[in-house]
């Protein structure tokens, strides 16, 4: 979706038009649940932040101001919607139960070697092919620390720019370049340049 269809879409939705919305979800739904879930590392409760996503977004459709990237500013909702979910979950869940990061770190580094794999597919790959890609995408991301790997999966899958990454992680521009490279300099050494 370009900038001037979700600009137009975002005008009917605060018209009250429905159809506009559905034309949003449909061509974002993917990319709102990927960055839900890597966040919150729960797939019942990605689903159910991306449906509040979608709600808030035709709440506050009124706030939305073009000419920043739309792509940035579904994205900023979606960070800030899981945030907000893990903040108020933490105040709930005793501080032994988030003691499992590394299960969360390889759900994260799985998610983003698929998507990568899914990427690559297109160019039409044997199974073999793809078996064999996505352990060299997990062997590659797992040499990535969580700060450089969410920079790769926003850059990469969400196609996003510098800046705009900057600006939903609310993070200086030059601390995200240089996370980007140096995630590419230990992708190299593994060997691994595709798809980055």
């Amino acid at each position: 979706m370009s900038e001037e269809d979700f600009k137009l879409c975002m005008r009917k939705i605060c018209g009250g038009d429905k159809s506009a919305l559905k034309a949003v979800y449909e061509a974002y739904i993917s990319y709102v649940y990927t960055i839900i879930w890597n966040m919150v590392q729960n797939k019942e409760d990605a689903e159910d932040l991306t449906s509040e996503f979608f709600i808030k977004l035709w709440n506050q459709a009124d706030r939305y101001r073009p000419g920043h990237g739309h792509r940035a500013y579904l994205a900023a909702i979606a960070r800030n919607l899981s945030i907000d979910f893990l903040r108020k979950k933490r105040r709930e869940i005793p501080t032994d139960a988030f003691h499992e990061t590394d299960r969360k770190e390889d759900a994260q580094i799985d998610s983003v070697a698929e998507q990568v794999v899914e990427k690559e597919k297109e160019s039409g790959k044997s199974m073999e092919e793809d078996v064999v890609s996505q352990m060299s995408v997990k062997k590659a991301l797992s040499l990535l620390n969580s700060g450089e790997r969410e920079v790769v999966h926003l850059k990469v899958m969400g196609e996003m720019t510098f800046q705009e990454i900057a600006s939903v992680l609310q993070t200086p521009m030059g601390t995200i370049t240089w996370r980007y490279q140096n995630a590419i300099k230990k992708l190299r050494r593994c060997g691994y340049e595709q798809g980055f």
